[in-house]
């Protein structure tokens, strides 16, 4: 799956692993589901704790000291990860296939020019690593039972000992998991300070995964060549206002009429949320298709800005205040994430937005005063004079409005010096700071600006709710999220629109027509990323490229035709009795052919 994945740049390899983190799981609970109506003895799969280990059942147990005590489950995968750590660390460092695939990683054209197959490589090293993680899930099962939520935290948790390895050094992050449990039973035993930060314990892991990232990660050379990333032709370059923006119109239009018109008010409802999510996927355009920056923190500025917003009309605000200062404060924490976090980039700038959007979601929305306990807020919808937002198609119509306005406006900032000076930061770095653009100015103006947006968006979601809570949007629903989105097209906000209204139509038209089960979704929509090894830049932007590659061809075509008739004229001329020479032919005349061979002239033809 990713072997064409390799070729293409670091945001689609980063969105295509997400995809598959995120449908992999979901496939295996809907199968389990297809097992058991189908008759097949199994049990659910889901939220099952209380499981026995691979060794005796039940555990046996050791006093090793006071207080201190190891069962027969804790004392195998202690074994069984020294033993892999060894034979790991063996592998790579003394062994002809750890000294190729460490070749590979450090440069992949020059290993091939040694005659060895990079994808060869690529496979050995990942089912090495699916069979790891695959004994680490056994090994962990009796800890934390089968639920693909706790897996996949414990995936994220184990990162931090991998960064504390540099990625490169497995004693040290062998080490670096033991310190990191040891650190974690250290904190919840004799931190007292944090028995007054609901959270903390639990935040630990990330705590230490965004330090370890600010402190290990090694920076990449910056310079070397032109560009980075090179952005995608744009076909209608220079073309009039309504051939580029004049189905986009049309189509806005119609969704206004249909609002009145042909929708019932449940398909009215599930349009204008398909609109609502669609202001949080601008975001994405913001932050990654500008900036080339993948953020995982998007659901922490949809929470915050709708939290804020909630708290603030309880207290009486009217709703614009309200939702001026709720995206007013998810554009500030977004500014708080971005000032640590960009000097990184690719996967440990990733990294660094999901640590501190499990940070939020165990320490930040877990204050009472914030949350308001697991009832939340009430966010009811708006009135404006005659226009009450609290009918659906009101408010479908308004959100027309809203997201046409938000497109204009990010549209028109990437054709403005500040977008000319985003684009070039994005594509050549080092090109834009010798021209005398800032890239860190640029990356927080970049971060704050999408968070601004996603809060926007967040608080408009959740006035379509009319309620929110602190676990609405956690840091999985922005995996969710990014995967969809990029798989559309993140570059231009008019595919994040589209993006957004299918994230909220298509689990419906697949509950009615294919399947019940709530997991084939999550399941299409994780698969989607893999689509970006034939189209980076999504689904949507292939199509206009198609449409011009089609239409270049028939031009060619057409083209080509007069020049092949040209051909055979002058193949015609050559007789037996010699060629006619070029001032016979009239540079007026027009070749006309009968039914003899000999060719005639019709003069003035043209």
């Amino acid at each position: 799956m990713f072997r064409r994945l390799a070729r293409v740049g670091e945001t689609a390899q980063i969105v295509a692993t997400i995809g598959l983190l995120v449908a992999l799981p979901a496939a295996g609970l809907w199968l389990v589901e297809l097992l058991a109506q189908a008759g097949a003895p199994v049990k659910p799969a889901e939220n099952q704790f209380g499981l026995p280990g691979v060794g005796p059942s039940p555990a046996k147990s050791w006093q090793i000291a006071d207080g201190v005590g190891i069962d027969s489950d804790q004392l195998i995968t202690w074994v069984v990860t020294a033993l892999v750590a060894v034979a790991l660390w063996v592998l790579m460092r003394h062994t002809r296939l750890g000294l190729q695939l460490r070749a590979a990683v450090d440069n992949r054209s020059l290993t091939e020019l040694r005659g060895i197959s990079a994808d060869r490589l690529s496979s050995v090293a990942w089912m090495i690593a699916s069979g790891l993680a695959g004994l680490a899930g056994v090994l962990a099962t009796p800890l934390l039972g089968l639920s693909a939520h706790d897996f996949t935290l414990f995936l994220f948790v184990s990162a931090t000992a991998a960064v504390i390895g540099r990625f490169a050094s497995v004693p040290l992050a062998f080490a670096g998991g033991l310190g990191l449990g040891v650190l974690q039973n250290l904190v919840a035993g004799y931190a007292s300070f944090a028995e007054s930060i609901t959270g903390f314990r639990t935040a630990v892991p990330f705590l230490i995964l965004f330090g370890g990232l600010l402190v290990l990660t090694r920076r990449a050379r910056a310079a070397g060549i032109a560009a980075v990333d090179a952005p995608p032709v744009d076909h209608l370059a220079g073309a009039s206002w309504g051939r580029r923006w004049g189905a986009w119109a049309g189509a806005g239009g119609l969704l206004c009429v249909a609002f009145y018109t042909i929708t019932t008010p449940f398909w009215s409802g599930l349009l204008a949320q398909g609109l609502a999510i669609a202001l949080v996927f601008m975001s994405f355009t913001v932050v990654t298709g500008l900036g080339a920056m993948v953020s995982l923190a998007q659901g922490t500025f949809v929470t915050g800005a709708a939290l804020v917003a909630g708290l603030l009309m309880s207290r009486g605000w009217p709703f614009v205040a309200a939702l001026a200062v709720g995206t007013c404060a998810a554009a500030l924490l977004g500014a708080l994430v971005a000032l640590p976090a960009l000097r990184l980039g690719g996967r440990s700038l990733a990294l660094a937005t999901l640590a501190l959007a499990f940070l939020a979601d165990q320490v930040l929305f877990q204050l009472r005063w914030l949350r308001n306990g697991d009832t939340g807020w009430s966010i009811p919808r708006p009135v404006f004079g005659p226009v009450d937002l609290s009918d659906d198609r009101a408010l479908g119509v308004a959100l027309v409005v809203l997201v046409a306005l938000v497109a204009a406006g990010l549209s028109a900032l990437r054709n403005s010096p500040s977008g000319r000076a985003m684009l070039a930061v994005r594509s050549a770095p080092a090109a834009a700071v010798a021209s005398g653009v800032s890239v860190l100015r640029t990356k927080l103006l970049l971060f704050t600006l999408s968070a601004g947006l996603a809060g926007l968006g967040g608080v408009m979601y959740a006035s379509y709710n009319t309620r929110i809570t602190a676990t609405d949007f956690t840091a999985m629903t922005g995996l969710v999220w990014l995967a969809v989105v990029v798989a559309a097209g993140v570059r231009r906000p008019e595919y994040a629109v589209v993006a957004g209204i299918v994230f909220a139509v298509a689990p419906r038209l697949l509950s009615d027509y294919v399947t019940e089960s709530a997991h084939l979704p999550v399941i299409l929509f994780g698969l989607a990323g893999l689509a970006l090894a034939n189209d980076p830049d999504g689904y949507c932007a292939a199509v206009p490229v198609r449409l011009a590659r089609r239409r270049a061809g028939a031009s060619r075509g057409s083209a080509r035709t007069p020049r092949l008739n040209r051909r055979r004229g002058l193949m015609g001329r050559l007789r037996p009795g010699g060629f006619s020479p070029p001032s016979a032919w009239g540079t007026g005349a027009q070749r006309t052919y009968g039914s003899g061979a000999e060719p005639r002239f019709r003069e003035g033809a043209g």
